[in-house]
C-alpha cells in the first residue's frame, strides 16, 4: 500500500475500509499507524529483530551485516516509528546516573537501583 502521495509526497491517508465477506463500506478519514509508513527493508528489519528476539549480533548475522549497521539500522528504524525523543530521553537519564555515581554523588547500589527503573530517594 503506498503511504506517500505519488505527486507531493505528503502521507497518504485511508478513506474508505470495505469487507470483502458483506461488502460493507466505511467512509471517513483514517491515519496509517505508524509500522505502516515503514519501507519494506524496515519491515524485514524489524520482522528479523523480533525472531531474533532482539539480539542485534543474530540479527546482523541473518542479514549479512556488521553490528554496527544493525544498530544503525535499529536506530533508524526508532526515528522512522518517531520514537526517537522517547529512547534519546532514556539515554540521556542513564548518562546522567552513571555521571552521578562517577562524582561519587550516589552509590553503585543507587545507581543500579535507579537504572532498573527504582525511584531516588534523596
Amino acid at each position: 500500500m503506498p503511504t506517500k502521495c505519488p505527486a507531493c509526497g505528503q502521507e497518504m491517508r485511508v478513506c474508505l475500509l470495505r469487507c470483502p465477506a458483506c461488502n460493507t463500506e466505511v467512509a471517513g478519514d483514517f491515519p496509517l499507524g505508524r509500522f505502516a509508513r515503514l519501507t519494506e527493508e524496515q519491515l524485514h528489519f524489524l520482522e528479523t529483530f523480533i525472531r531474533c528476539r532482539g539480539s542485534l549480533k543474530d540479527v546482523g548475522t541473518r542479514v549479512g551485516v556488521s553490528y554496527p549497521t544493525a544498530r544503525n539500522r535499529l536506530d533508524e528504524l526508532i526515528r522512522a516509528l518517531g520514537l526517537s525523543e522517547e529512547a534519546d530521553t532514556e539515554s540521556a537519564r542513564r548518562l546522567e546516573i552513571l555521571s552521578r555515581l562517577k562524582e561519587g554523588e550516589i552509590t553503585a547500589e543507587e545507581a543500579l537501583n535507579l537504572l532498573q527503573g527504582g525511584t531516588n530517594h534523596e
